[in-house]
C-alpha cells in the first residue's frame, strides 16, 4: 500500500462557512467530500497536513491598512497598482516606501495583482479555525489512528501576501517565515502520494500547485489534486486554469476524492 498524504489547504471558517467574511460557493460541498474520503479511507492515510490561513487586522491585503485621498478606508475588492500609489490615489498608513517596492515586485512577477480582501482568518478568530465538519473527520482520523494531524501556518507576516502554501508572494527580508519552506516539501517528498484539496482553487490551492512546480519538481509524479474538492473565489478561476494545464501536462494527477486508489 502506498505511503499516503493528505494536505488540505485553508480549510477554514472564513472560506467555508456561508457566513464567513470570505466565503468560497461551493466550499460546503468541497468539505464534505474530504470528510467522507478521511472518514472512508482514513486507515490508508498515512498523515493528515492542514494549512492556516492566519493574519493580523493590519495586513497590507487588508483594508485599514489603506486609505484613499480623502482619508477613508479602503474599501474591500479594490485593486491598488504601484502606479497608483505613486499619483497619491492609494495611500498606505504603514510602510510607504516598502509598500511601493513590495507592489513594484508583485506587478513584475505577473501571477497577481494587488487586492485588497475583507478581513479574514483572523488571529484567534472563529474564522480563522478549522472548517467544523472537516475538523470532526480528521480528530477521528487521529482517535482512530492515534496520529495527530500537523498543522502548518501561513500568512502571519502582515507585510506580503501568502496564497501559495510553500512561500509568500514577496518574501519580506530578515522574515523567514515567509521564504520558501523547503522543510515542508521535503516533508511531503518523502510519502508515496500526496492528495491535496482546499480553498480557494483559484488563489491558495493553484499558487500551491505552481509552488511545486516550481520549486520541487520531484514531486510532481506524486501529487494528486482532488478537483472536485476544491472550489473557485467567483471570477477568478482563470488564475487556476493554466495552473492547472500545466500541471496535468507535467504528470500530475487530477481525480475525484472517490476515485483515488491506495
Amino acid at each position: 500500500m502506498k505511503k499516503t498524504a493528505l494536505l488540505i489547504i485553508d480549510a477554514q471558517y472564513d472560506f467555508c462557512n456561508p457566513n464567513g467574511t470570505l466565503f468560497v460557493p461551493g466550499a460546503e460541498e468541497d468539505m464534505q467530500r474530504i470528510a467522507r474520503l478521511i472518514s472512508l479511507d482514513g486507515d490508508k492515510i498515512d498523515s493528515i497536513f492542514v494549512t492556516l490561513d492566519t493574519h493580523k487586522v493590519l495586513d497590507i491585503a487588508h483594508p485599514l491598512f489603506w486609505e484613499d485621498q480623502n482619508g477613508n478606508t479602503v474599501a474591500p475588492f479594490t485593486l491598488i497598482t504601484s502606479q497608483a500609489v505613486k499619483a497619491g490615489k492609494w495611500i498606505p498608513r504603514y510602510h510607504k516606501e516598502y509598500v511601493i517596492e513590495y507592489l513594484e515586485k508583485l506587478e513584475q512577477q505577473e501571477e497577481f495583482k494587488h487586492f485588497i480582501w475583507p478581513e479574514h482568518c483572523l488571529i484567534g478568530s472563529k474564522g480563522a479555525s478549522l472548517d467544523d465538519t472537516l475538523l470532526a473527520a480528521v480528530l477521528a482520523w487521529t482517535h482512530q489512528t492515534g496520529r495527530d494531524y500537523v498543522a502548518v501556518s501561513k500568512g502571519i507576516n502582515p507585510l506580503t501576501e501568502h496564497f501559495g502554501v510553500f512561500k509568500a508572494q514577496v518574501p519580506v527580508e530578515n522574515a523567514p517565515e515567509t521564504d520558501l519552506n523547503r522543510a515542508f516539501l521535503d516533508q511531503l517528498a518523502a510519502f508515496d502520494q500526496v492528495l491535496i484539496a482546499g480553498e480557494a482553487r483559484s488563489h491558495c490551492v493553484a499558487t500551491s500547485i505552481n509552488q511545486i512546480i516550481k520549486y520541487a519538481p520531484e514531486l510532481i509524479p506524486k501529487v494528486i489534486v482532488l478537483s472536485d474538492s476544491m472550489s473557485d473565489v467567483p471570477n477568478w478561476g482563470y488564475l487556476a486554469d493554466q495552473i492547472f494545464e500545466d500541471a496535468a501536462e507535467k504528470g500530475m494527477t487530477f481525480l475525484k476524492a472517490g476515485s483515488v486508489r491506495f
